[in-house]
């Protein structure tokens, strides 16, 4: 946090606050033109229809956006050329031309700094270059309307204006920001800033270290570290970047290195160590911030992304102010189409207890296309249960409090911390204007690899801790569900993954430590021979695909179908596996279907096929084992009755450890082979 208090001494200490910066306008480096639309924004604000008129469905909203965007079109786009801007801070608007800076990185979010902090009332102070330039203030309610608040006109050559803005009206929702008008000469924003009156107890700046797990990805997090060493704003606020090697292609021999440790010098540290997870690498970015005893924070901070550094200064401020010790998370955009917001705010549902985004939000959401102002959704506080660990400040007081990450190596440590910081009295916030890129999961194939074990096994350690409904809601019915739907798409090897998630589930949380480093070995083993795991990724390798009879008046079977049809495929596909396969189909695929179309219910209709991955690298030849599906429906049943039965028991049995799997005595002992890499302890690390 930057002080920016201009009063004199005495001022001060009568009334005992300080002036800080909250945030300051800013600019994309290397002047990048794909990311410029969150930073700067050329077109009108034309909001869309409010969902009292057109509904809430998606399918409501894009359609309302695309008129939108089509009346916009009419209208010419306008573009912003790299030159526009002079440096990190500083950006000319054209003359005749207006420049909004209510943007995602410029905008400043006043319901989440009202509901959150101790701040009451902000100030925005703006420096122009360049006559008649002018620049306005506006705000907006939860609902997305704006109001105009201020103006003020450089009459000179240059100006600077302050505007006191009020944070009591944004209980619900809201942003204030500028737009600057250019008349008959160009104008340079030179700066702006937001700041605040707080206590002076809370204006010391808290300090962080940002723990990064690394596996294989040498060139991608080698980048990363060098971004964070060349940025300026993170001097005096960033101590250390501790980085948990757990791969065979390290980091140090990426080409990228060299350049990222001068950069950083002595605020990097390399830890090698083995394979226990993204879990067992956050756990130890938390447990050497604790040790080491003088950061403020540790931050979560995903090793394939590009990070927009001043959202780490942000962060850190705004924890610094929070009411109450607070997690603060930042958003996700997607590293291939940079202006699309993939992650704006996560809730767990109680009941299915499955997560997702937070009510009201709309994913994949293209800033390009739709900008802030324009979008109404994004003016409602979104309020979250947790932040995912691409990019999330933990204040070590929680640490010290609830523990360390639980021993789960990937899926759902990030969301039971939540949960679990949530019990316990500390909140989660995930805070516009502090964002990573990264790539979307959407272009993973994690349900159906050996990821699908951590997604089932840790799905239902999280519930059985957490979950206030008997038997865990609709937990147990789902995945049965679940089960059935991949035996009918021929997807034996995810079952069979599945199932072995479950009986470790039944096991208990004794050996949860114990497995981290051998499971996934076990995982890959398990799923050898079988045809759906067996991934090619030339096309001349599978044999041609032979239909067994023409598609019915031309046209194949829709991966879109309603509900009613969907449940009608779900009473009759099951009852189909129990015929033997048609002959030739294991010898040839009845069908090619592409990953965005491999939904069950049309899977299930063939008895062979090719099906491809998600991100197009290969495909598998699915084909249908009647006596294999019959052997995992007795074996499905009899786990789902079996977890019914004893859900009571487990719950107790993994809450009764939850002590122990998180605390920093056992995670020690985890980490035992490895901690000679450790600096001494600056202090205890129950604080």
């Amino acid at each position: 946090m930057t002080v920016t208090d201009d009063r004199t001494a005495a001022e001060a200490a009568a009334t005992d606050t300080t002036r800080v910066r909250l945030m300051r306008q800013i600019m994309p480096t290397d002047r990048d033109t794909d990311v410029i639309r969150l930073y700067v924004d050329p077109e009108p604000a034309t909001l869309d229809a409010d969902k009292f008129d057109i509904g809430a469905s998606r399918a409501a909203l894009e359609a309302n956006a695309i008129a939108t965007r089509m009346q916009n079109a009419a209208r010419g786009v306008r573009a912003v050329h790299p030159e526009q801007i002079l440096s990190r801070t500083a950006f000319v608007v054209r003359a005749g031309e207006t420049m909004s800076f209510g943007s995602y990185f410029n905008a400043f979010p006043a319901s989440y700094w009202r509901r959150h902090t101790v701040v009451s009332e902000v100030r925005l102070t703006v420096r122009l270059e360049g006559a008649g330039g002018s620049v306005i203030v506006y705000r907006s309610m939860a609902n997305g309307r704006s109001q105009r608040v201020d103006s003020a006109t450089v009459t000179g050559a240059e100006g600077e204006f302050a505007f006191d803005l009020p944070l009591k009206p944004f209980t619900d929702g809201g942003w204030y920001w500028y737009d600057v008008v250019g008349t008959d000469n160009d104008v340079v924003v030179a700066s702006a800033e937001w700041t605040a009156e707080v206590p002076a107890e809370q204006a010391p700046a808290g300090t962080v270290t940002i723990g990064i797990t690394t596996m294989n990805r040498q060139d991608f997090c080698a980048k990363l570290l060098r971004q964070l060493g060349d940025a300026e704003e993170l001097e005096g606020c960033l101590d250390e970047v501790v980085v948990m090697e757990q791969g065979t292609q390290l980091v140090t021999d990426s080409e990228h290195f060299a350049g990222a440790q001068a950069a950083l010098g002595d605020r990097l540290r390399i830890i090698e160590q083995g394979n226990i997870g993204g879990s067992g690498g956050f756990a130890r970015a938390q447990y050497e911030g604790l040790k080491a005893g003088r950061s403020t924070y540790v931050m979560m901070l995903d090793d394939d992304v590009e990070c927009e550094t001043e959202g780490i200064v942000r962060a850190v401020t705004f924890g610094d102010l929070c009411r109450t010790t607070t997690i603060v998370g930042g958003h996700m955009f997607s590293i291939y189409q940079k202006t699309q917001l993939h992650s704006f705010g996560e809730k767990v549902s109680p009941y299915t207890f499955w997560w997702g985004s937070a009510p009201g939000v709309v994913g994949a959401w293209d800033l390009g296309e739709r900008n802030l102002r324009s979008t109404r959704w994004l003016h409602a506080r979104v309020d979250v249960d947790y932040n995912g660990w691409f990019m999330c400040l933990i204040p070590s007081e929680v640490l010290r409090t609830i523990g360390l990450s639980l021993p789960l190596f990937i899926k759902w440590d990030d969301s039971e911390y939540g949960l679990r910081a949530k019990e316990a009295g500390f909140p989660t916030v995930s805070l516009p204007g502090a964002a990573v890129w990264h790539v979307p999961w959407t272009d993973k194939n994690d349900a159906l690899d050996w990821q699908a074990y951590f997604h089932v096994r840790n799905r239902f350690i999280a519930a059985l801790m957490h979950s206030k409904y008997p038997r865990g809601g609709r937990m147990v019915q789902e995945s049965l569900n679940h089960q059935i739907k991949h035996l009918v798409s021929m997807q034996y090897s995810t079952v069979e993954l599945r199932h072995k998630a479950l009986e470790d589930v039944l096991a208990g949380p004794d050996r949860l430590h114990e497995v981290l480093g051998s499971t996934l070995p076990e995982l890959k083993e398990l799923v050898k021979g079988f045809d759906d795991a067996t991934l090619l990724s030339d096309p001349a390798d599978f044999p041609e695909v032979r239909r067994h009879r023409l598609a019915r008046k031309g046209k194949e079977p829709s991966p879109v179908i309603s509900g009613r049809a969907a449940t009608l495929q779900a009473l009759i596909q099951p009852i189909r596996q129990l015929r033997a396969p048609r002959e030739g189909a294991q010898a040839h695929p009845e069908a090619e279907i592409p990953a965005q179309d491999a939904k069950w219910h049309k899977i299930a209709r063939y008895d062979s096929a090719l099906v491809s991955l998600p991100d197009g690298s290969a495909a598998a030849f699915y084909r249908r084992d009647r006596g294999r599906f019959l052997d995992l429906v007795k074996r499905t049943v009899a786990i789902h009755r079996e977890l019914a039965t004893h859900w009571d028991d487990l719950a107790e049995q993994y809450r009764a450890a939850m002590g122990d799997l998180t605390s920093p005595e056992t995670w020690e002992r985890t980490f035992s082979p490895w901690l000679d890499q450790s600096p001494p302890a600056a202090e205890d690390l129950d604080g």
